[in-house]
């Protein structure tokens, strides 16, 4: 995926400033696909170029104007073709897996040392599902008056819990081997 799309989904969902993406990322984007401050504007000054989106000028009081962007009807062509295209199973960068496997060589010290990182991990991971399982019960209440977007940013969320769910069953059964060891 690249970049471009992951903003077209974002101004779709709601149009907004190059600040207002960058936050859209840091909040939920972010834990789907990484951009930071400088590859938004970077990318939305080449998308606006190439007609993908349209920026709008809004006055501010007491601060600079802002520039709001939208999806051009060619953005929006260009998010359908991509939506056609394939998927391939992405390459999973895991440092934590290389550091157990590495563990096999590095001896009870090094087991030691790895089992606090998996444990600082895990509860990292648990406050992120809590985080993901809250927004849930905030955010997706009411399934009668939901509408086509709503249903598919709920079966996202919903990935996400699964996922992180997954990755503390692994985790725990990471500290069950190494404590067993």
């Amino acid at each position: 995926m690249a970049l471009e799309h992951a903003i077209l989904v974002s101004l779709l969902e709601r149009p907004g400033s190059g600040y207002e993406l960058a936050r859209r990322f840091e909040r939920s984007i972010g834990r789907f696909w990484t951009a930071t401050h400088q590859q938004i504007y970077r990318v939305l000054k080449r998308m606006e170029a190439d007609g993908w989106v349209v920026a709008e000028e809004i006055g501010q009081d007491r601060r600079p104007d802002k520039r709001s962007f939208s999806v051009a009807d060619s953005g929006r062509r260009a998010l359908v073709e991509w939506l056609r295209a394939p998927v391939q199973p992405e390459a999973v960068r895991h440092e934590l897996a290389v550091k157990i496997r590495g563990a096999a060589f590095t001896g009870e010290a090094g087991r030691a040392a790895l089992i606090s990182e998996v444990e600082r991990y895990r509860a990292d991971h648990e406050t992120l599902l809590h985080t993901y399982v809250n927004g849930e019960r905030r955010d997706f209440l009411d399934l009668e008056s939901w509408d086509v977007g709503q249903r598919l940013q709920h079966v996202v969320l919903r990935g996400g819990i699964a996922y992180e769910r997954m990755l503390l069953d692994w985790l725990d059964d990471v500290l069950a081997t190494l404590r067993a060891l």
